[in-house]
């Protein structure tokens, strides 16, 4: 069942993304992508947990030996719950001021998830959507840091109203091949926070006049995240962007064209950001990140969003 819901969703994408020459069924795996420093298509993360949660064993969609997994074959956690989202983003001066329930302005799968659903061989991800209550307020014309910064587990928020992680499971491996997720990318950690680990398929990736992608998100240190394409209409990698995960020409913002730094999505790992060109806030990673989790409360769905201690 949870392939024909990965199949429907990606019909329109699928086209498109072939067409462009990535191939949905041959992914490369980000397995090992972990670097001590900014690197091009790695992540720089500021911890893993080698003992954290995740999934119990590699889906048949992953093919370790070639190092590439299958994403139009993973299984998708079944089901779609509808939510009531608040998410309210204002300028207040120079800062930009997000409130939000965390729930999604789409479908969710049924979680935690169920025995009988055929996500459950690979990930048994025991944990529900709770609602939160979250305030993050960022820097409304960010600046470069004078170094780029460690990417800790939460990085940002999406448009959808719901949390952005970075791309690592707990133990640090791809998140996005390993975990299984709901038909729009999403799970909840183990205090009920809805996140992804990369742009979801369920939101429109919107054009620009010139073909650039539209805004989908917020970084923690105020930048802005695009869709996947660039300039002209370009269909980016992350061979096309920085350590990052971003590059910097005009762009629009808040209604004016400015010359400004952004990170893009892309089908490729990192999927969003490598590492932070700006710097953040500790107090916005663990707002978002949810409350502490109960002790016990359960294995993981993600990497439990917080940054460096």
């Amino acid at each position: 069942m949870g392939k024909t819901v990965l199949a429907i969703v990606l019909t329109v994408f699928a086209s498109a993304a072939f067409a462009h020459d990535v191939d949905l069924t041959k992914l490369p795996l980000g397995d090992g992508k972990l670097s001590a420093a900014p690197m091009v298509g790695q992540i720089w993360a500021c911890r893993v947990d080698p003992n954290g949660g995740g999934a119990l064993v590699d889906g048949p969609w992953i093919n370790k030996t070639a190092g590439t997994y299958d994403f139009t074959k993973k299984a998708v956690v079944s089901g779609k719950v509808m939510w009531v989202p608040h998410f309210v983003m204002s300028l207040s001066g120079e800062s930009r001021v997000f409130t939000s329930n965390d729930l999604p302005n789409h479908p969710t799968g049924t979680f935690p998830i169920s025995a009988t659903d055929e996500a459950y061989k690979y990930d048994r991800n025991p944990n529900a959507i709770r609602e939160q209550s979250v305030t993050v307020t960022l820097p409304a014309n960010p600046v470069a840091a004078a170094t780029p910064v460690c990417a800790p587990g939460a990085v940002g928020i999406l448009l959808t109203g719901s949390v952005l992680f970075n791309a690592l499971d707990a133990p640090g491996r791809d998140a996005v091949a390993h975990e299984t997720q709901d038909a729009c990318q999403g799970h909840p950690q183990e205090s009920g926070v809805y996140h992804y680990h990369s742009v979801t398929i369920c939101m429109d990736d919107k054009r620009l006049p010139d073909g650039h992608s539209a805004l989908v998100g917020y970084a923690l240190d105020g930048f802005g995240i695009f869709g996947r394409y660039g300039e002209k209409g370009v269909l980016l990698s992350s061979s096309d962007l920085d350590a990052c995960h971003g590059h910097t020409h005009m762009i629009p913002w808040d209604g004016k064209m400015v010359m400004m730094y952004h990170y893009h999505a892309t089908w490729d790992f990192p999927y969003t950001l490598g590492c932070f060109h700006g710097s953040y806030d500790l107090a916005n990673v663990r707002a978002i990140s949810g409350p502490p989790p109960r002790r016990g409360f359960g294995p993981r769905g993600g990497n439990g969003g917080f940054g460096p201690p």
